[in-house]
């Protein structure tokens, strides 16, 4: 009887700190603290992700670059910077009604859009009241 107890007590000895690390030990979904602590610093770090935007208004030419007018005030509304076509793309569309879809940066005076397409809305563009 005394070793049958004894054969127990070994057998609980080898299989109660197997059942305690499998509930410590992280499944495959789980993660240390640290490990969790290093990844919320990345995320912080990591620059903002620019929202898609569409702004529309007229396109002008001003001092070599092209600018989004208001179409209501005439006044400069965002700088425009081609994403994926050459700049020279916005000529045809200067003194047109465009919607431009892209990515706003907010800069200096102006906003810096990043258009990835344009729409004519209009071929001319006058101030509206």
């Amino acid at each position: 009887m005394r070793e049958r107890s004894l054969r127990m007590f070994r057998g609980a000895a080898f299989v109660l700190p197997v059942l305690a690390l499998s509930w410590v030990t992280p499944g495959p979904r789980a993660s240390w603290a640290g490990q969790d602590g290093q990844k919320q610093e990345s995320k912080e770090k990591a620059p903002a992700k620019e929202a898609p935007a569409s702004l529309t208004g007229c396109v002008d030419e001003q001092e070599g670059s092209y600018v989004l007018l208001s179409d209501r005030t005439m006044n400069p509304i965002a700088s425009l910077e081609a994403d994926g076509f050459p700049k020279e793309g916005f000529a045809k569309h200067v003194g047109h009604k465009v919607t431009v879809r892209g990515t706003s940066n907010p800069q200096g005076a102006l906003p810096l859009f990043k258009v990835r397409t344009i729409e004519t809305v209009s071929d001319t563009c006058t101030p509206q009241r």
